[in-house]
C-alpha cells in the first residue's frame, strides 16, 4: 500500500483523477475481489492478488484480457514473473503485470558460518554435512524445518524434492510425488530434523537471526526490513549433491496486479498499471518497501549499493519453480502436507506417505 501511495501521485496529476486505495489482509483481499467479480460493474478497476491464487483467478474471470486490451509484453519484466501473469501460464494473453518480487531464499547465520569456516552449500548434501557439524554443539541447531501440516512443510519440502528433479505432477499432469527422487528427498528432509528442529515461522526466523540455528528456507521478508537483513542470505541450493544435476529450486511467489473484469475504467485503469509497474515507479516503490519485478531495477547500481539483498532475489528468481497451476491447489496442499508430517513424524514410513499422498492428490484431480 505505501509502495502504491508513493508514485501515485504523479500519475493523478498528469489524469486529473483520483486513486483510492485499499488495503486489506491477503484472505480478506481475496474474498471481497471474488465477491465484487460477480457485479455487473465493480467497485475495483485494479486488484493485487497473490500468485497462489492466480490459477483459480484466472479460470474464474475475475482480470480482464491485457492482450485484447491492446498490452504488449514488456521484456525488461524478469521472465519468470511476467510469466505468472498469462493465461494459460508461460505461453497464454497476459491477464496481470508483476507487481512484486517475492522468491523463496536460503537463510543463514552469518556468524556460525565464519566460526566454523563454512562457505555457502551448493547442495542438499553439503547443506546436511553444516547440520550434522554444528547440531548439539554449544547449544545448537542445524538446520530448521517448517514441518507444520498443509501449506508449511510443502513449501519448506518442495524446493528440496526440485533440487532431487522431482515434482508434484509430470508434464502431463500425472501425480509422481512417490518417484525414487521423491523418496530421496524426503529421506534427506527426514536427516534435516534430525540434525535440526522443527519450528513455526517466528521461531525460525528468531532462531536463526540469533545465532541458536545455523540455517532455513524462507521467503525475504522474513528476514529482510528496508535495507537490513538479520541474516546472511543466498539462492536455495539447486543440486541435491555436489556432483549432481543442478535444477531450478526457488519457490516463486509475486504479488500480481490486473484490470477486473468488470472494471468500468478499463482504459484508465491499465494506463495506471502499466505505470505503476514501470521501472521508474519501481525505483520509487523500492524507498518504500518495494520489491521489484524488473531485471533494470534489480541491477540499478545505487539501488544495490542500499539495498544489496535485490541481487540474490534476482538470482533467485531467474531459477524459480511455479507451484502447481491448478485452481485445486489448496486442497492438494492439504492432503499432500498432511502425508508429508506423517513421514517426518514416524507415523508413516516414507514409501507409505508418498503412496498415500499420490493416491490423495489423483483422488482430489479426479474430483
Amino acid at each position: 500500500m505505501d509502495a502504491i501511495n508513493s508514485v501515485k501521485g504523479a500519475f493523478e496529476s498528469e489524469n486529473n483523477c483520483i486513486i483510492e486505495v485499499l488495503g486489506l489482509e491477503a484472505s480478506d483481499l481475496k474474498q471481497k475481489i471474488s465477491l465484487d467479480s460477480q457485479n455487473k460493474v465493480g467497485a475495483y478497476d485494479l486488484a493485487m492478488a497473490d500468485d497462489p491464487w492466480m490459477p483459480e483467478l484466472y479460470e474464474a474471470g475475475l482480470f480482464a484480457n491485457l492482450t485484447e486490451l491492446g498490452y504488449t509484453p514488456d521484456p525488461d519484466f524478469v521472465e519468470e514473473s511476467l510469466a505468472i501473469g498469462m493465461h494459460p501460464y508461460s505461453n497464454g494473453d497476459i491477464y496481470t503485470l508483476p507487481f512484486a518480487g517475492n522468491v523463496q531464499l536460503f537463510f543463514y547465520n552469518q556468524k556460525i558460518f565464519d566460526d566454523n569456516n563454512f562457505s555457502i552449500p551448493d547442495s542438499w548434501e553439503g547443506v546436511l554435512e553444516i547440520a550434522k557439524a554444528v547440531h548439539g554443539k554449544d547449544g545448537k541447531v542445524g538446520y530448521v524445518i517448517r514441518g507444520q501440516q498443509g501449506n508449511p512443510i510443502v513449501s519448506d519440502y518442495l524446493p528440496i524434492l526440485w533440487a532431487y528433479g522431482g515434482n508434484v505432477f509430470d508434464e502431463n499432469w500425472n501425480v509422481i510425488v512417490d518417484s525414487n527422487e521423491a523418496k530421496e528427498a524426503l529421506e534427506l528432509y527426514i536427516e534435516l530434523l534430525e540434525n535440526g528442529a522443527n519450528y513455526e515461522k517466528n521461531d525460525i526466523v528468531a532462531a536463526v537471526s540469533d545465532g541458536k540455528a545455523a540455517m532455513s528456507l524462507g521467503w525475504p521478508s522474513w528476514y529482510i526490513s528496508g535495507e537490513t537483513a538479520t541474516a546472511a542470505y543466498a539462492p536455495i541450493p539447486g543440486k541435491a549433491t555436489d556432483s549432481g544435476k543442478k535444477y531450478a529450486t526457488g519457490m516463486i511467489g509475486n504479488w500480481m496486479m490486473g484490470v477486473t473484469t468488470n472494471s468500468a475504467n478499463k482504459e484508465l485503469a491499465m494506463k495506471f498499471l502499466i505505470y505503476v509497474t514501470s521501472a521508474e515507479a519501481q525505483k520509487t516503490a523500492a524507498e518504500f518497501g518495494g520489491v521489484p519485478t524488473r531485471v533494470s531495477v534489480f541491477t540499478d547500481s545505487e539501488l544495490n549499493k542500499k539495498y544489496p539483498y535485490f541481487t540474490a532475489i534476482l538470482e533467485g528468481t531467474e531459477n524459480s519453480v511455479i507451484r502447481p497451476r491448478t485452481p485445486l491447489r489448496t486442497d492438494i496442499e492439504t492432503a499432500y502436507g498432511a502425508e508429508l508430517s506423517s513421514a517426518i513424524s514416524g507415523t508413516k514410513s516414507i514409501d507409505q506417505a508418498l503412496a498415500d499422498a499420490k493416491a490423495a492428490i489423483e483422488a482430489i484431480m479426479n474430483k
